[in-house]
């Protein structure tokens, strides 16, 4: 086994192991989001009502809340996006090593 070989096996266990121990580790917990969690704290501290300074813009244009396909269906497009720019760097990365042992 070579040493890229390794270090790829070590990185992937590192992220898996990241990814189950929390939820092994933390039975009885609830995951929630950070926007509610934000707003809780500040109805803590200020012992008032938290009144949000804006709206979401596409909220604002369809009047009302998106629904919860719409948000998915974004907040897929961004990891899509994100996924894409990141392979493209890698590639380029490894196209450039090649060329580099190549001309050696």
């Amino acid at each position: 086994m070579s040493r890229t070989s390794k270090t790829v096996f070590c990185c992937l266990a590192a992220v898996v192991l990241i990814a189950l121990i929390p939820l092994f580790a933390l039975k009885g917990a609830e995951f929630g989001g950070s926007d509610d969690a934000g707003s809780v704290m500040i109805e803590e501290i200020q012992g008032g009502v938290y009144e949000p300074w804006f709206t979401p813009v596409l909220e604002t244009m369809i009047d009302g809340e998106l629904p919860g396909e719409v948000e998915s269906l974004i907040f897929c497009l961004q990891t899509g996006i994100g996924v894409g720019v990141i392979a493209f760097f890698l590639g380029r990365f490894v196209e450039r090593k090649k060329l580099g042992k190549m001309e050696e």
